[in-house]
């Protein structure tokens, strides 16, 4: 868990000199479609700096299938339903590491209240990701690790698209 809070100061200080970090568009339209790019374009800089640096991490895995490449760069579009300041995000993750009992008490909380925001947001941005990209006719296997990659990799062994998973999530942990 202490991990995990480290992992969110990292990004809240990326997330600051954002504006000062070159933003390669062209390298995600290699991969979206037209409906996907325009979901794309709606994350903040600081988003889609991140999810640009998943994707290479996970092209430098090797081959990438397409459906791969595309959760990538949407795994995390669920967020833009509700955009946090990364102070919010920095306190999800923090009660998450250090009050797991309190963060499941208020993440089950209606997204209206606005404490509450941070900690639904952190719990059901898989899902709420997992619907808008299916409007963009986005692949199941895409949609899947969408839905699913803050889900623990081992709770789907059997899954066909495990080791999919298992490579998305090392890269969004690695940057």
């Amino acid at each position: 868990m202490f991990n995990a809070a480290v992992y969110r100061f990292r990004q809240g200080i990326l997330s600051l000199f954002a504006p000062l970090r070159p933003l390669d568009l062209s390298l995600a339209a290699r991969y979206l479609n037209s409906e996907q790019m325009a979901l794309f374009e709606r994350f903040r800089r600081g988003e889609q700096l991140h999810s640009l640096n998943v994707l290479r991490s996970v092209l430098a895995q090797g081959e990438t299938p397409p459906e791969l490449a595309v959760a990538a760069l949407l795994h995390d579009i669920g967020k833009v339903r509700f955009p946090l300041r990364t102070w919010q995000k920095t306190l999800a993750v923090l009660v998450r590491a250090f009050a797991p009992p309190l963060f499941q008490r208020w993440s089950a909380g209606e997204y209206t209240d606005l404490w509450r925001r941070p900690f639904v947001v952190r719990v059901y941005h898989p899902i709420w990701g997992a619907e808008l990209a299916a409007k963009t006719g986005a692949a199941p296997t895409t949609l899947w690790l969408i839905a699913h990659h803050q889900d623990k990799a081992v709770d789907w062994a059997r899954h066909p698209a495990v080791e999919l998973l298992r490579r998305l999530q090392a890269a969004d942990n690695r940057n």
